[in-house]
């Protein structure tokens, strides 16, 4: 990913709240130059504050992109974040348009999850990570001839992080009065990805 220095974000904590709020990642891999995307949940587990940790995720089981999966082959998940348009109205002095974006490109090596009770143990960690916000959340308790269907049905997977590479753009390259004004406009849009971009700038 092209990313000029001044866009590169390195703090861990801004990373990871990115891939909480934005979870839904694209796994990309390739066999034989032909690549494979599949838009799946995840969860992103840190080992400490200098260790990348893992992601956690599940796919259908008749979804054959986990047939490729080779420790020998690294895969890519992308975390898109919040995304607005910036008009070069905006500036204070001259400019062209552009676009202010967050991203998170993950880098690791997948393993698959045979064993059964520890694959239970993820599904449950991944319903209870993703059922936090709800009024009511729903626990995993699917237990019997049922939960042995599920997990026929569905293939789990770690994804070991090897590298992380993560690119804020939010009009660092510009004044700091022209960020500010490009903040202010996306705050008062009625759009809450634009409202979401300027809570990310007011944190550079």
């Amino acid at each position: 990913m092209y990313s000029p220095q001044v866009f590169v974000e390195t703090d861990p904590e801004r990373i990871q709240a990115l891939v909480d709020v934005y979870p839904l990642g694209m796994l990309v891999t390739s066999t034989q130059g032909v690549p494979e995307v599949s838009h799946l949940p995840f969860v992103y587990q840190r080992e400490g504050c200098h260790v990348p940790g893992k992601l956690l995720g599940h796919m259908a089981r008749m979804n054959a992109q986990w047939q490729d999966f080779s420790k020998e082959r690294e895969v890519l998940v992308v975390f898109q974040g919040p995304n607005a348009y910036v008009s070069p109205t905006w500036y204070e002095a001259s400019g062209v348009p552009t676009w202010n974006y967050a991203v998170v490109h993950v880098r690791g090596t997948p393993r698959l999850v045979q064993d059964e009770s520890v694959l239970t143990a993820m599904l449950d960690q991944l319903t209870r990570v993703h059922e936090a916000s709800m009024p009511d959340p729903w626990p995993f308790d699917v237990e019997g001839g049922r939960r042995a269907k599920l997990l026929t049905m569905i293939v789990g997977f770690e994804i070991e992080i090897t590298q992380i590479h993560a690119k804020f753009k939010l009009s660092q390259n510009r004044s700091t009065e022209d960020q500010e004004r490009v903040a202010a406009h996306l705050k008062s849009s009625s759009c809450q990805t634009d409202n979401a971009v300027a809570a990310l700038m007011v944190g550079v």
